[in-house]
C-alpha cells in the first residue's frame, strides 16, 4: 500500500529526506486549461489577447515562469530547487486557452510542482487579466501531463 510521504512516522506534516538520493536529470509538464468563451476570444489577435493591462499571453507566460522558480515559498515542503529551464507555452483551441509548462533540472527531487505551479499561475493571471472583460471564465483543469528522472516516469495522452 502506498503512503503519503510528507508525513513524519508520528503523522506529522515532514519534509521528504532527499539526502541519500542521487542527482539525476529531472523534468514535468503540467497543463492548464482556460475556458475564456466566446467574449473574451473575440479580442485575440494573432497569438494574444491585448488588453489595457497589456498582452496577456505575453504576461503570463512571465508570470508562470516567477511562479515555478518560487514554487518552494507558495507550497510548505516542496524543496528548494534551482530550475535550468521553465518553458511555457499558451495555444488556443475553440473558446479554451491550453497552458503547457515544462521544467527540467538535474536534482535529488522531481519538479513536478514547480510545473504545476507554472501552469496554474499562468491561467490565474489570464483571468485576471481578461476578467473585466468576462466572468465567465473557467479554469477547468490543471493537471501533470508527463514526468521523467527519480524512480518512476509517468505520461499522460491527454
Amino acid at each position: 500500500m502506498k503512503e503519503f510521504s510528507h508525513l513524519d512516522p508520528k503523522g506529522n506534516p515532514s519534509i521528504v529526506d532527499i539526502s541519500d538520493k542521487k542527482v539525476t536529470k529531472r523534468s514535468a509538464r503540467a497543463r492548464s486549461v482556460v475556458v475564456l468563451g466566446e467574449e473574451v476570444m473575440k479580442l485575440l489577435d494573432g497569438n494574444d489577447i491585448h488588453t489595457r493591462k497589456g498582452p496577456v499571453f505575453q504576461t503570463a507566460i512571465i508570470a508562470g515562469t516567477m511562479a515555478a522558480k518560487r514554487t518552494d515559498d507558495l507550497i510548505p515542503l516542496c524543496h528548494s530547487l534551482g530550475l535550468e529551464n521553465c518553458h511555457i507555452t499558451i495555444v488556443t483551441r475553440g473558446h479554451d486557452a491550453i497552458i503547457d509548462c515544462h521544467v527540467t533540472t538535474e536534482g535529488k527531487t522531481g519538479v513536478e510542482m514547480e510545473a504545476l505551479v507554472g501552469a496554474s499561475v499562468a491561467a490565474l493571471t489570464i483571468y485576471d487579466m481578461c476578467k473585466a472583460i468576462s466572468h465567465d471564465i473557467v479554469i477547468s483543469e490543471t493537471k501533470l501531463m508527463e514526468k521523467t528522472g527519480g524512480k518512476h516516469d509517468f505520461r499522460r495522452d491527454n
